[in-house]
């Protein structure tokens, strides 16, 4: 990624995003390549999603050349999409930090997503397309339980993948990004590039009417359009890629973007730890965030203490701290698998309440 925003920002960030139901790759990294897109049939637009067209102003007009030109793309049919995009007044607020930040809780974070229905839903979405899940398991090395985790969390298994015009969404929040973010300048370029390959995608399928998430994210996994152009696949083999109506693509399409981020096969993505509080150096441990930095012999010399199967764990640990209110924080030791989950949205209670439902999923399906 050219830019990226601080660790703080990407979790606040993924918070909001969280909380509004809909978590998807706003912020995942940009990729370049183009590669086949995603076919989508319009949804009904609610009240909140509708907008005023940008027209041919100035700035629209500028805005279509200058990704037109980035993109190879028909100056002519670029403009004509851009003045048709409507600008959603609300859609900035939604990317602003709160204005009172809040205590983070992963106890209270995770009985959002680790409850019945969802469970639930899982277990049927796994029924459904065991086969599929067992294919991208071989083909990818990445477990159905992940998989599954991810999609009930972005989208409660296709029940919530947005009901915004891409191209508005994107539109907006490169026009009329709030210059009040503290990182303004960085993210209106992120979602101006996520605008220039959802017009390479809308344009190889002559359609721009692809719904999704308030920062365009789409489909069954809430793939930001630079994640459709490196990771996507078709995995069901119909010829096309279509993330919002195959949800075999997908699973394919998740395993992909797992492997590429170096998911190890076999791996766990974390171990119980607890402390030696006589020795421990808390500090030290959590200086490198969740990026696995330190030996199993160099995590314990510091105070961690685990458990026999993590003892030989060949490979390094980090110590993922989670906050409680104000109870006492949980901890574990993350994995290089475990970064990989942060990857696809970058905070560790994001990465947590993925596996903790997969395994919840998993759990209810071996019953």
């Amino acid at each position: 990624m050219a830019l990226q925003p601080t660790l703080a920002l990407r979790q606040i960030t993924a918070a909001l995003l969280l909380l509004a139901g809909l978590t998807g790759h706003a912020f995942a990294k940009p990729h370049a390549k183009a590669l086949k897109t995603v076919s989508h049939k319009a949804a009904p637009h609610k009240a909140s999603t509708r907008g005023t067209a940008y027209g041919k102003t100035t700035e629209a007009m500028a805005l279509a050349d200058e990704l037109a030109q980035q993109y190879n793309l028909p100056k002519a049919w670029v403009r004509e999409q851009i003045s048709k995009a409507q600008h959603l007044k609300g859609v900035p607020k939604m990317v602003l930090p709160p204005t009172v930040p809040t205590a983070k809780n992963w106890r209270a974070y995770r009985e959002r997503f680790i409850e019945s229905r969802r469970i639930d839903a899982g277990t049927q979405f796994w029924q459904t397309h065991q086969s599929a899940l067992t294919r991208a398991e071989q083909t990818y090395g990445v477990p159905a339980e992940m998989i599954v985790g991810i999609i009930g969390v972005e989208t409660f298994y296709g029940q919530n993948m947005g009901n915004y015009r891409v191209l508005d969404a994107l539109t907006t929040l490169t026009l009329n990004f709030p210059a009040s973010h503290p990182r303004a300048v960085e993210r209106q370029a992120f979602f101006k590039s996520e605008l220039g390959h959802f017009l390479v995608q809308a344009n190889s399928q002559d359609d721009a009417s692809a719904t999704g998430s308030f920062a365009g994210a789409m489909g069954w996994p809430q793939f930001m359009p630079s994640s459709v152009a490196k990771f996507a696949v078709d995995f069901d083999g119909d010829g096309r890629i279509d993330l919002r109506n195959s949800p075999v693509d997908a699973i394919g399409s998740v395993a992909n973007y797992f492997k590429a981020f170096g998911w190890q096969t076999g791996m766990p993505t974390h171990y119980p730890v607890g402390f030696d509080e006589a020795r421990v150096d808390k500090p030290t441990l959590l200086a490198p965030d969740i990026l696995p930095s330190f030996s199993v012999s160099n995590f314990t010399a510091k105070g961690a203490v685990l458990d026999e199967q993590a003892q030989k764990h060949n490979g390094p640990l980090a110590l993922v701290e989670l906050f409680n209110g104000d109870d006492a924080p949980s901890y574990v030791a993350g994995t290089d698998n475990f970064y990989v989950v942060t990857r696809y949205n970058w905070s560790s209670y994001y990465a947590m309440v993925v596996i903790e439902l997969g395994q919840a999923v998993a759990q209810q399906m071996r019953r």
